[in-house]
Formats: C-alpha cells, structure tokens, sequence
C-alpha cells in the first residue's frame, strides 16, 4: 500500500480519498479506523435526561417500533439515529447487524447456540440473548471466522 500525504495550508477540509482494484480487510480496517474518529460519542436518552455514550460501551443497539435503544450495562437510551445509520457509522470490526432489529458488539458476545432452523441464539456477556436471523447468519461467521475447515 502506498501512501501519499499532502500538507496544504490552503485546504480548508482534511480529505481522505482511497484507491484501490478491490476491498478487503487492510481498506475496511482503514475505513473503520477513520469512521470510529468520527463518532466518539452517541448522546442517548433516558426520561428528561440526555447521557454520553461511547460507542465501545454499548452492548447493542434495538429497534422497537420507531425508537432505537443503546442498551448499556447502566440501560437503556432512546437514541435519534436509525439502524442503518448506525450500521454505516459505527466500525465493521466492533459492531454486526444480527437482525433487522439488532447491532451488536462483538465484544459484548458470550456464546451462541445453534437451531435446527439454521437460525442462531447469540447470548451477550450481561445475560441477555437476541437472535440471528438466516439472512445475517453467514455474515457473522465470516466475521468471526467460524468457518475455518477448507471445503472438499
């Protein structure tokens, strides 16, 4: 990878412009390094009262008809951004979509169970348990690279 910086007193906005024939995992983690420098705290609230929340401190995000919570170990929060706003803002190598409903934080994980259903039962640190939907299941294999034997 090669790398060019150019320091001009001109430029009046820092730019950050990527090349490259294809993406992969080098370019992702660059992308989510420079996205998490971005969105250093989501501002959540609970009653009449508005708290600082650091993205690494939430377990996970849900959707519950028009609101989304930020579920914390001190709760939840109501927040303003949507699912797909957050799935675009926070950093693909802490945070997965396990359903329509639900982000996680893979740091936050405890274990999962399998169903017959080709569904899985992800059970978080806290106790909680969300499930995966089908549609979800391949993609947090892959991140957590589940699926290490080499097929025949």
């Amino acid at each position: 990878m090669r790398v060019i910086l150019n320091i001009d007193r001109r430029c009046e906005e820092t730019t950050v412009t990527i090349q490259c024939p294809e993406m992969n995992e080098s370019i992702q983690a660059l992308l989510d390094y420079l996205n998490e420098q971005n969105l250093e705290f989501i501002v959540g609230r609970s009653g009449d009262q508005q708290h600082i929340l650091k993205p690494n401190d939430i377990h996970y995000f849900r959707s519950e008809g028009d609101a989304v919570l930020a579920v914390t170990a001190k709760g939840e929060f109501k927040i303003k951004e949507k699912l797909y706003e957050l799935e675009r803002l926070l950093p693909s190598n802490r945070f997965i979509r396990l359903s329509k409903s639900v982000i996680a934080n893979l740091y936050e994980l405890s274990h999962f169970e399998a169903s017959f259903h080709g569904t899985l039962c992800v059970y978080f640190k806290s106790g909680v348990k969300e499930y995966v939907s089908r549609h979800y299941v391949n993609n947090i294999k892959k991140v957590l690279r589940m699926n290490r034997r080499k097929k025949k």
